[in-house]
């Protein structure tokens, strides 16, 4: 029996637009299956690495990090000419003191106080400035207080990106999730590059819509990176790593994104409050403007949301891509059930961000 005209073009509608919720997260889906078997991870044994290696670590207000962040670093190996070099930025805590201690008579280590901070530069890349005009290594490397390295973390990263002749690589650490806040944003710093970005086509391309980057543990040839300007190139960027990697690609150099689980782990925020006002300071930035900001938005419920009013197919294509993204990452499993929520509260973080415009505050400064 025919339905009546009216219904037909009803039930048409009904399916094309459930063929448009699911287009977008399967082709997420797609595009992280692709990228779970291109994804560079580093060799698990590394041949030693015959050049210079400076690793710079600025650090303000981290005392928490000083004794384990050392203790990790001390044992790295397969670089013979290393050296490691913290900056403090105005440090109020015991931060200074404890570097001193931990490091005790480590010739590899060095300790400077930083400069002033000056007028159009923000902590980070002004105390990773002082850092790379202070030493003369053939790569640099940046490492985040709150990350904790393997003992061939160093290396084995380093020659991944030298076997790739690449100018710059950034390796993403396993983020320790332990809160609930934690866990539901947490892993969507790796899902957001997984889904989105063809890392087969960025490795090769210069085109700066394809940076992929984590500050918490980057890597670059001195060379290049004196050649794009160093760090003065980002100097008043707050979400500087990202900033880095598409001055960077505009400038014809290549990089890419490596899975550093197995070499490294990273606990970025331990409280509710912590992840709050850190994603306070920099979400707003990450998507350039109040529009960007919306299409991120209508683009999130599109991916994470909207799926669900088809019902259970619906539900496992938004958290596919999600799921791809935890094995390659070593993310836990059972939280990618919680997806929809975890868009939900990136949203909220989102909107936050913009309505705490001016009156942030991290690490004791407003950014």
């Amino acid at each position: 029996m025919d339905l009546p005209a009216g219904l037909g073009d009803l039930k048409d509608y009904a399916v094309n637009l459930a063929a448009l919720v699911i287009a977008l997260p399967t082709l997420l889906l797609f595009i992280s299956c692709a990228n779970f078997f291109s994804l560079r991870r580093p060799l698990k044994e590394s041949a030693l690495f015959p050049g210079s290696v400076a690793v710079l670590l600025p650090v303000r207000n981290e005392e928490a990090n000083i004794p384990a962040l050392v203790e990790s670093l001390r044992k790295q190996m397969g670089i013979s000419d290393l050296t490691f070099l913290f900056i403090d930025d105005g440090s109020t805590d015991n931060t200074f003191e404890l570097i001193n201690e931990s490091i005790k008579d480590d010739a590899r280590f060095s300790i400077r106080i930083g400069e002033t901070l000056l007028s159009g530069w923000l902590g980070k890349p002004f105390a990773l400035h002082q850092g790379l005009t202070a030493t003369t290594s053939e790569i640099v490397v940046v490492i985040d207080a709150d990350v904790r390295l393997h003992a061939d973390a160093l290396v084995s990263a380093i020659n991944l990106m030298k076997s790739r002749k690449l100018a710059f690589a950034s390796a993403y650490p396993r983020q320790i999730a332990i809160s609930w806040s934690e866990r539901l944003i947490q892993p969507l710093l790796q899902w957001s590059w997984m889904s989105t970005v063809p890392l087969a086509i960025a490795e090769r391309s210069s085109n700066p819509a394809f940076a992929v980057a984590n500050g918490q543990f980057f890597i670059a040839e001195r060379s290049a990176l004196e050649a794009v300007g160093g760090f003065a190139s980002v100097r008043s960027e707050i979400i500087d790593d990202i900033a880095l990697a598409r001055v960077f690609l505009r400038q014809g150099f290549k990089g890419t994104v490596i899975d550093g689980s197995d070499i490294a782990t990273c606990r970025m925020y331990a409280s509710w409050p912590e992840l709050r006002e850190g994603y306070s300071k920099s979400l707003r930035v990450a998507f350039g403007s109040h529009i960007g900001s919306i299409i991120a938005v209508v683009f999130l419920i599109a991916v994470g949301i909207a799926p669900l009013t088809i019902g259970v197919f619906g539900y496992f294509i938004l958290i596919s891509s999600r799921l791809v993204s935890a094995l390659a990452t070593r993310a836990r499993i059972f939280d990618v059930l919680l997806h929809p929520l975890s868009i939900a509260l990136l949203i909220y973080l989102l909107g936050r961000s913009w309505m705490m415009r001016g009156r942030t505050q991290w690490k004791g400064r407003l950014v």
